[in-house]
């Protein structure tokens, strides 16, 4: 039996293999779990994950309902695709989000949108980050409009949301607050070794950026009778 949540996507060989296994992770599920709901065999969910595997629709049906995604999720066929498609869920309600549960949301690392006023003006800029000590860390290159404004403190957006298109359902988390350069050799050191992910824009981006939050904020868009957890 495998570890509930342990990724097992580093042999994985598809991109459908490699999507499974980040949904079981993201979930906390093991093979057997995943099996279970599946109404598989755990073996057939490993070879799924790590082997070039073409199942059935049916089967493919079965899987995303287990992994609480869609088919089209799973086969990528969504990927190129901008967010948001679906119509509005029945009776939906919008409510806001505790400080505590926006941290537990933002899940210590990701992908998020910085906004910062540019030479240009208004910019929102995707970046890797990673939550070190009550504070946002990025990855940016010496001379980024993020490393350029965070010499003087000033303050930007940091927004990280997630959609569940098959609900029409989903939360969005908002940190506001200044941001700093780290110069300081150990802190940097600190930062870099608790990173996740290297940037996924490439190398060079070897200036630490720190955003501070005074202000943490969430809100949530909740369909009753829909699924709910910590994906949603």
């Amino acid at each position: 039996m495998n570890t509930p949540g342990e990724p097992y996507s580093s042999h994985a060989t598809s991109d459908l293999g490699r999507r499974v296994a980040a949904r079981r992770t993201r979930l906390g599920l093991s093979w057997e779990d995943v099996a279970e709901r599946a109404g598989s065999t755990p073996g057939f969910i490993a070879y799924v994950e790590e082997q070039v595997a073409t199942p059935g629709i049916e089967f493919l049906v079965r899987l995303a309902n287990a992994l609480e995604t869609t088919v089209q999720d799973l086969t990528g066929y969504t990927a190129d695709r901008a967010p948001g498609g679906a119509r509005a869920g029945y009776r939906a309600r919008m409510e806001e989000i505790g400080e505590a549960e926006c941290w537990e949301l933002l899940d210590g690392h990701g992908v998020g949108r910085v906004a910062v006023e540019g030479r240009d003006g208004l910019m929102v800029i995707p970046v890797n980050y990673q939550v070190v000590d009550g504070e946002i860390a990025f990855m940016t290159a010496a001379d980024s409009t993020l490393a350029r404004v965070s010499t003087s403190g000033v303050e930007v957006a940091f927004e990280q949301d997630h959609l569940d298109e098959a609900f029409s359902q989903g939360w969005s988390v908002l940190l506001v607050g200044p941001t700093h350069t780290v110069s300081d050799e150990a802190a940097v050191r600190r930062i870099k070794d608790a990173v996740h992910s290297e940037p996924w824009a490439g190398d060079g981006r070897d200036t630490v950026v720190t955003l501070s939050p005074r202000r943490v904020t969430g809100r949530r868009i909740q369909v009753p009778g829909a699924p709910s957890g910590p994906a949603v």
